[in-house]
């Protein structure tokens, strides 16, 4: 083990506050950069910054901490393969003692006995930290805090990777709450999605989704809803609420520590973190600060009065072995979690929102993977490109736009149906897209004083989803000219029920789609005859593709709408109807192709002549299998 020579120095030790920090800011560079390097000793646990132990209350001397799984005799070193630690470092000219403690550490996810909190265990609407959760098929651990993307307001529950991941976990696994542990009824407790997870330096953490679960932010029994991240300092008081031992309370006694932890399947791992140990004025009754099933409690500071403050110190992801007597706990520092997982403890609001990303290619599962179409080389150089790509990104939707025709050639959307809001469209203006130039959009210059109706490619009711401020950038992304065409009125009034404004929901009320998770696919056909109007072709008819996992099987359902505007300055209305084609068929009409899964996916067998066809008068004629 390499360790650093320890240089004379005239310099005495910081006996003022001012020095103090100063010695601490240099330890705090000391363990990052020169850490890592002793850890590599196979007996060193942990290196970190404390005050020694055997220094009395008063004296307080801050010291370099080393842990060790074993201590023993120089003449004993050799043999472990480890070799001693120097009594002191001279860190930017100040000697600093160094202590050497036997401890290891472990994850504290072990399975443990029935405790007297079994609401911490039980099923509970709505969720709330403090309490049991876990991936559907691994350990058992507690909800820290109740956490907001980043990036689009999802609402997440936060806790541990070996919680929520594990060594045999992937991004995208089911989680519940409680964990299985505590209640093997998982599709009862269906939680959400895991979504994103880290083992390493910046902690032992993880995100889980919430859906189709209310959610209060309040810890369980510590009544406070946290509002800040703080920095953890020596000496700081702290309080966790976790699954097995509840309320505990704790003073911080080491700091800028990295912990070396062996992660059974995922092998030995260095981790960021403080350490806890037990407050002498508010001892738990059986002596334990943390025990199996706290991992991803969130301490939090406290006041003079003991009560817990609305600032995180940490969070909760280990504590020592069986047998070791030292009782104590490590945690995670927040704010390189936070970094790490891009994490928030505010919802944003719709205006600060991070971009969205459009459709998304995997969201019916990696292995049902659904790209966007491609266009027929007739037609590709119609296409406009955004920063050199054709595909055009909003919230949940994106499309292709053709320069020529001024409409879409393609809009392709997700539909999650098990988050979707019920939202108003009052106050939300159409608009041209201002990324794009006017003379490739069509805006409300072709709609005024006639029966042509701004009609929606991606209903707008599809993607109302997701959390609150990202379903209204949706709500306000859909009102943009590039999602519209014009359609007849009476045709377009959802009050005419009919067959074509409805898809999506005859598909939910006919099959047990998959996590109610669907793709849609959606535009006009755009033909040379097509009739001008007001200098601009008019598509006359429309297509759209849903495609949905059914028992983990891909499928797609084609369908085409003819729309007659032959009558369109006499305001006389001539008959819609909608069929049901396959994707061959529509390739032929749209001059678009298909990714080949979405291609197999479709079974539909129609007469070759669709002239041949009945057209759908109802939900119930529509072959969904």
């Amino acid at each position: 083990m390499p360790a650093p020579t320890a240089t004379p120095t005239d310099r005495p030790a910081p006996d003022s506050t001012a020095q103090r920090e100063q010695l601490i800011a240099s330890l705090r560079q000391f363990v990052r950069t020169r850490g890592p390097g002793y850890l590599q000793d196979p007996n060193i646990s942990s290196i970190g910054v404390g005050y020694r132990t055997n220094s009395g209350p008063e004296a307080r001397e801050i010291a370099l901490q080393f842990t060790v799984d074993k201590k023993v005799g120089p003449e004993e070193l050799e043999a472990l393969g480890t070799t001693a630690v120097p009594e002191s470092v001279t860190v930017d000219g100040v000697e600093v003692p160094t202590q050497v403690i036997e401890r290891t550490f472990a994850p504290d996810f072990r399975v443990v006995a029935e405790t007297e909190s079994p609401v911490r265990k039980r099923r509970l609407d709505p969720v709330v930290p403090g309490v049991s959760v876990g991936n559907a098929h691994g350990p058992t651990g507690t909800i820290g805090l109740l956490v907001f993307d980043r990036a689009d307001g999802t609402p997440y529950v936060l806790s541990n990777w070996h919680v929520l991941h594990g060594a045999e976990g992937a991004l995208g696994d089911r989680t519940v709450q409680p964990g299985a542990r505590d209640d093997n009824r998982v599709t009862q407790n269906l939680l959400g999605p895991l979504v994103r997870s880290h083992l390493g330096m910046a902690g032992d953490c993880a995100v889980a989704a919430v859906r189709d679960r209310r959610f209060d932010p309040t810890i369980l029994e510590l009544g406070v809803a946290p509002t800040a991240l703080g920095d953890p300092q020596l000496g700081d008081k702290v309080v966790k609420s976790g699954r097995t031992t509840g309320v505990t309370h704790g003073v911080v006694r080491r700091v800028d520590t990295i912990a070396k932890i062996d992660y059974e399947g995922a092998g030995e791992q260095l981790i960021g973190c403080f350490e806890i140990a037990l407050d002498p004025g508010h001892l738990p009754a059986d002596g334990e600060v943390s025990s199996g099933g706290d991992s991803g409690s969130a301490w939090m500071f406290t006041g003079a009065d003991g009560t817990a403050t609305t600032v995180v110190a940490g969070l909760h992801f280990g504590g020592e072995t069986a047998g070791n007597p030292d009782e104590h706990a490590l945690a995670c520092l927040p704010a390189s979690v936070f970094e790490k997982l891009g994490i928030s403890l505010d919802q944003p609001g719709a205006e600060a929102l991070e971009a969205v990303g459009g459709y998304n290619p995997d969201f019916l599962g990696a292995e049902l993977r659904i790209g966007t179409p491609e266009l027929h080389e007739k037609i590709k150089h119609d296409a406009f490109r955004l920063d050199g790509s054709e595909v055009i990104p909003y919230t949940h939707f994106s499309l292709a736009q053709s320069e020529s025709r001024r409409f879409a050639l393609w809009v392709a959307w997700n539909v999650d149906g098990g988050t979707l809001k019920n939202l108003a469209r009052s106050g939300i203006d159409f608009r041209t897209d201002p990324r794009l130039p006017h003379d490739v959009q069509v805006g409300n210059e072709l709609y005024r004083n006639n029966r042509l109706d701004r009609g929606h490619i991606a209903r707008r009711a599809d993607l109302l989803w997701g959390s609150a401020a990202e379903a209204e950038r949706a709500n306000v992304d859909s009102f943009f000219y590039t999602n519209i065409t014009p359609q007849m009125d009476d045709f377009n009034q959802s009050s005419q029920a009919g067959v074509w404004g409805r898809l999506e929901d005859a598909l939910f009320a006919e099959v047990e789609v998959d996590d109610l998770r669907i793709s849609v696919f959606g535009g006009p056909v755009h033909q040379d005859d097509d009739r001008i109007y007001r200098g601009i072709r008019i598509p006359r008819e429309f297509w759209k593709v849903i495609a949905f996992a059914d028992q983990g099987v891909l499928r797609a359902k084609a369908f085409l709408l003819t729309q007659n505007l032959d009558q369109l300055e006499a305001l006389d209305l001539d008959e819609f109807r909608v069929f049901q084609i396959n994707l061959g068929e529509l390739e032929e009409r749209t001059q678009l192709r298909f990714p080949v899964a979405l291609r197999k996916a479709d079974t539909l067998a129609v007469p070759e002549a669709l002239t041949d066809r009945r057209p759908l008068d109802t939900p119930a004629d529509i072959q969904w299998r």
